[in-house]
């Protein structure tokens, strides 16, 4: 299902249009004013946005054409005054589509089932371009990493800057790394600098680097991070650990595209794509005072939320059998996954996300014989019970018969094996129940 926006102040066209993305299998968020869609397109980063160009105003115009938000999404433009002027300007913000109003129903709809078409591609023709480049660094075929690697594949050779959003151990580097592989800045460095590792009095002369003698102990000149990284990119992790002075600093290099070195006179031109992450939401960080609001609106031409483990169902499996593999390959072994090892990975919140599931795994395979059975997994993913007091879990995508399986034995046990009871809470027939439970018996 694609993401879409839409922004208009018509009640008519919002209604008109609101059913046309549904029934094209589109969700689809609506909003009025532009404020509102400016947020949405850099929190969400919707698959397709269709905006009232009237109502975008000076300051709605200026923010597409420097965030060229339309070079990686689907941009339509919508009119109630259409004129070749008009239609050029659109053109040149990125739009690949102009209607004016009224919206002509049927063409909307076949442009939007277009962009269905494409997104439902199996997702080993997008995995594909990953691996054709050399990559096989990310993996996963759950809807959220299909829709980042689309994302991804679009960004890189585009020279946006680019914001990562996400959790600890979501694969955020791996991210930078495969921007970086998919650019026409390939053949050149990436350099990798992780912002709250190295203190704030030192990580102005990492970036930007120090002549001979600007400061007590610098016996030499220093070549920061930028021209190291010249011709290719700089990916700059936790971002809002950075002071605010240097943060200052870092938004006028991205701004000039020079740097200057500590201690020197002049600047110095440097060709460098900058790739940001953090760990924080964007927006909670620039309200905690951690980010500044300019810098995180000029790191954030093109923000990408890494989505957690556990919101990509059955690709904790796939990750867990790849891991598996490779300690197979490299020790000699032939070690399998039990069932009941299977669903605990399954119903596992992953907190520490694909870091802390490869960690389970290698420390199930070190304490493992043929098969890795539930004493193996470590007691946090072990003692995961999916019943657990007045609570059900159900991992997503499980079938609707095994849910309901589920849920009647896990009602009957919390009861303590009172079946009216258990009837009566489920709100089913005695006779109902009996017949279920006889039948799960006979399963």
């Amino acid at each position: 299902m694609l993401n879409a926006l839409l922004f208009s102040g018509d009640g008519e066209t919002i209604a008109s249009l609101s059913d046309v993305f549904r029934e094209t299998g589109c969700a689809v968020q609506v909003v009025t004013r532009f404020e509102d869609a400016q947020r949405a397109l850099l929190r969400e980063m919707p698959d397709v946005a269709v905006l009232e160009y009237d109502l975008l105003g000076a300051d709605g115009i200026s923010f597409l054409e420097h965030s060229r938000l339309g070079n990686v999404i689907e941009l339509m433009l919508i009119t109630a005054d259409p004129q070749l002027e008009t239609a050029v300007r659109g053109m040149q913000l990125g739009a690949s589509d102009y209607f004016s109003k009224p919206v002509k129903i049927e063409r909307l709809r076949t442009a939007l089932e277009k962009l269905v078409a494409a997104a439902n591609r199996p997702a080993a023709e997008i995995s594909g371009i990953v691996k054709a480049a050399g990559l096989g660094i990310m993996h996963g075929d759950s809807r959220p990493m299909r829709r980042l690697f689309t994302l991804l594949r679009k960004v890189a050779p585009t020279d946006m800057t680019v914001l990562l959003a996400g959790e600890s151990g979501v694969g955020k580097e791996l991210a930078a790394q495969m921007i970086h592989s998919l650019s026409d800045r390939s053949a050149a460095p990436l350099v990798a600098v992780n912002c709250g590792a190295i203190s704030a009095e030192i990580l102005e002369s990492e970036l930007f680097g120090h002549e001979k003698g600007s400061f007590t102990g610098a016996t030499r000149r220093h070549i920061g991070f930028f021209e190291t990284a010249s011709g290719g990119t700089l990916f700059l992790d936790e971002i809002t650990e950075m002071s605010p002075a240097l943060q200052v600093k870092l938004l006028r290099v991205l701004e000039s595209g020079s740097i200057r070195r500590v201690g020197a006179e002049e600047d110095i031109a440097v060709d460098v794509r900058v790739v940001a992450a953090s760990n924080r939401d964007p927006e909670d960080a620039v309200q905690a005072g951690l980010l500044r609001e300019d810098l995180y609106y000029r790191l954030a031409q093109f923000p990408v939320r890494i989505p957690a483990l556990r919101e990509r169902g059955d690709d904790i499996l796939v990750l867990a059998n790849l891991f598996l593999a490779e300690l197979n390959e490299a020790n000699g072994t032939a070690k399998e996954f039990s069932t009941e090892v299977e669903e605990l990975l399954r119903m596992h919140s992953w907190p520490g996300n694909v870091r802390e599931l490869r960690n389970a795994v290698a420390r199930a395979h070190v304490l493992s014989t043929d098969t890795i059975e539930a004493d193996d997994l470590p007691p946090a993913v072990a003692g995961d019970n999916p019943v657990d007091r007045d609570y059900l879990r159900i991992a997503v995508g499980l079938p609707l018969a095994e849910v309901e399986r589920r849920a009647i034995l896990a009602t009957v046990e919390h009861l303590e094996g009172d079946k009216k009871a258990a009837a009566e809470t489920l709100g089913v027939s005695l006779k109902t129940l009996y017949t279920k439970l006889k039948a799960y018996r006979e399963g």
